[in-house]
């Protein structure tokens, strides 16, 4: 079955005549509207009209006996009770095709660039289209992003899921930048999530440009918008990065961030009556995040991917937070940033102890896995025995692979190092390392 066939086959179903229904608002309880004498399913869109004219949409959210709870879109300004409730759509459903390349779009699907909204012919439901995992073709090609050390030490592959873990401030945005200029890709779709709005505009100049977006789709959702809107535009990145990966293209799919997209969530389902758990989240962020997670990947028969990149903010540095955890878990590996290295400007501030690629032993030949698990362990040595050895009380010739840990140091965060405008190639990496090694 074709890729068009299976959009046929979707679009009936989800284009059946729908009767309109109507019911009255009749409470509004924090951000939760509550409303009564209308029939919907969850996440159907109506739009909320108040005595005045004054209309917002909203989502349904959650429901109790015969009341439905909805959350706005937007602040539910000049709606008060008995306001009109109607259904405009029993799913949520968006318009996609190759116009919205080198576009800026909300979680709606409308544009933040001034221009006219993207003339887009297929529909396809939100929440995209899971994958029979035995039917996801298998990693095994490396994908260069063009930073040395997840080149050389974390090599990962297309259709991989890596997490960016770190606290505010170490250099994830930068990071996330670089590997946005440097990965050779067919598509990049960008996901802005519940990030301060100067970032959008930021991103696009600094990490972008005009040739980067011109192949990029950007789904921005700010910090100030509804969660309901922030959630949707997570999904909204993956269902677009599911369709170009469908058409054989390899996506690149950045989401920045992966926590702010848990905020969210727990917005949501504490407006609905959940019962928060560790940290206030309640259950629905943890069965949100892994299935965010697993849309990614390889496609159907080794057909197109998403190499997926999420941030996740590790919040007061607390690497055993549950959203850490949960990503960690989930995700096909993780890179670590450190406040120490990015105190010391060493950056990329990416701490090899914490960090790992879980498909690297399946990309690389034996003797460069070799050669980059040397490097890691003379890394791991010095940074086990670093007191020791600034207070003077190693005797060198005690270990002789600390006494090489020693005198390679400076020469292994030399290569670490790199310059944010400058990239540098997987082979030459590895050649590198090849060289230092055998010193």
């Amino acid at each position: 079955m074709n890729f068009d066939t299976e959009v046929d086959l979707l679009m009936s179903g989800l284009h059946a005549p729908e009767p309109q229904r109507s019911g009255t608002l009749v409470r509004l309880v924090g951000m939760r509207l509550e409303t009564r004498g209308l029939m919907a399913p969850l996440g159907a869109c109506c739009e909320v009209t108040g005595q005045f004219g004054h209309s917002v949409q909203a989502e349904v959210v959650g429901f109790n006996d015969e009341t439905l709870y909805l959350l706005p879109f937007n602040e539910p300004h000049g709606i008060g009770p008995g306001a009109k409730v109607t259904v405009i759509s029993n799913t949520a459903q968006v318009r996609l095709g190759p116009e919205l390349l080198g576009r800026i779009i909300d979680g709606s699907g409308e544009p933040l660039d001034g221009l006219p909204p993207p003339d887009c012919k297929d529909v396809l439901s939100l929440q995209g289209r899971p994958i029979n995992p035995m039917e996801r073709g298998p990693i095994n090609q490396i994908l260069d992003v063009g930073v040395k050390a997840i080149n050389g030490m974390l090599t990962i592959g297309r259709g991989q899921r890596l997490g960016l873990i770190a606290g505010s401030g170490v250099g994830k945005s930068v990071l996330l930048g670089m590997m946005t200029r440097f990965t050779e890709a067919d598509v990049v779709v960008i996901g802005l999530i519940g990030e301060r709005g100067r970032e959008v505009q930021a991103f696009i100049q600094e990490s972008l440009g005009p040739e980067g977006l011109a192949k990029s789709v950007l789904v921005a959702a700010p910090a100030n918008v509804s969660p309901v809107l922030r959630v949707k535009a997570t999904h909204m990145t993956h269902v677009i990065a599911e369709y170009f990966r469908d058409q054989g293209k390899n996506v690149l799919m950045l989401v920045d961030s992966l926590t702010r997209v848990a905020h969210a969530q727990r917005e949501i389902g504490l407006a609905v009556g959940e019962p928060p758990t560790a940290k206030g989240y309640p259950p629905s962020v943890f069965a949100l995040l892994p299935n965010l997670i697993e849309r990614a990947g390889v496609g159907r028969h080794g057909v197109g991917s998403i190499t997926a990149i999420y941030t996740v903010l590790a919040e007061g540095d607390d690497s055993n937070d549950p959203i850490v955890d949960i990503a960690r878990a989930s995700l096909d590996g993780q890179v670590m940033l450190s406040r120490k290295l990015a105190d010391a400007a060493h950056y990329p501030a990416i701490d090899l102890n914490g960090s790992i690629s879980r498909v690297m032993q399946n990309l690389l030949d034996p003797q460069d896995l070799k050669m980059a698990n040397r490097f890691r362990r003379l890394w791991s040595l010095y940074q086990q025995n670093q007191d020791l050895i600034q207070v003077g009380a190693y005797e060198t010739g005690s270990n002789p692979e600390l006494d090489q840990a020693i005198r390679l140091r400076e020469a292994m965060e030399n290569f670490l190092r790199q310059d944010m405008h400058i990239s540098q190639d997987a082979q030459t990496t590895r050649q590198g390392i090849q060289s230092l090694m055998q010193v």
